[in-house]
């Protein structure tokens, strides 16, 4: 089948396509409504070595980096990610989902601190005080192993918490996927009504009900005609 004949086929079944194609518009629009815009919010926070083990760099702690660091970072992330400190974030007030992690392809204990919403302000607000909240537990860890104040591994922000960006990747794909699946289901049941009307009637279709049956020609019925087609012979 071409095209040409793909178009006249829909002309032709518009009564099928086009309820289809408007349960389709439905659709989406609902998806659209129902799936609200997402904003992220990203901070990027560095581990330093404490002050007593930069005494040797001149004081300079970027100079002064161990993979112990690394390590540090890792564990930090994690916590931060426990339900314990979703409990507490959600005290201070952090709303929408936050994720802390080592950042991609970072080269020291580089971490990003990010939540996502769907109120731009409020993921503002409430990557600030997960960073501020990931400080507070780094200070936490240590003093629980009786660190000294001077040999305490110290928290720095690379980047702030930045304006939150829009996320439309996901939404997007949604909205794409509902499309396309009305759509296609359109164009099927189109096609599938235009193959049941040209169906033709076969051995496995019967007549419809009501059709009068051909009786039956009897052996005296075919006598008879015999011998009037024999008269007619005769008389000719």
């Amino acid at each position: 089948m071409d095209l040409a004949e793909m178009g006249r086929v829909m002309r032709r079944r518009w009564y099928v396509l086009l309820p289809g194609l408007l349960l389709t518009a439905a659709l989406t629009a609902a998806v659209h409504l129902l799936i609200p815009v997402e904003y992220q919010s990203q901070s990027t926070v560095t581990l330093l070595n404490s002050s007593k083990a930069t005494e040797a760099f001149d004081g300079n702690p970027f100079l002064s980096t161990q993979a112990s660091l690394t390590g540090m970072a890792d564990g930090l992330a994690r916590n931060l990610n426990s339900d314990g400190a979703k409990a507490d974030l959600k005290a201070l007030g952090v709303t929408g989902r936050h994720e802390a992690k080592i950042a991609d392809n970072a080269q020291g204990p580089f971490m990003w601190l990010t939540v996502t919403g769907t109120d731009p302000a409020a993921v503002l607000t409430s990557d600030e005080l997960l960073t501020a909240y990931a400080d507070k537990r780094l200070k936490e860890f240590q003093t629980q192993q009786s660190v000294a104040p001077e040999a305490m591994i110290r928290m720095a922000t690379i980047v702030p918490p930045q304006k939150p960006q829009a996320q439309t990747r996901t939404r997007l794909q949604y909205l794409v996927m509902a499309g396309a699946l009305g759509f296609v289901l359109s164009l099927a049941a189109t096609f599938f009504a235009e193959a049941r009307r040209r169906t033709p009637r076969g051995k496995d279709h019967p007549a419809p009900a009501g059709t009068p049956a051909a009786a039956p020609v009897t052996t005296d019925e075919t006598m008879a005609l015999r011998t009037v087609a024999a008269g007619g012979a005769e008389s000719t």
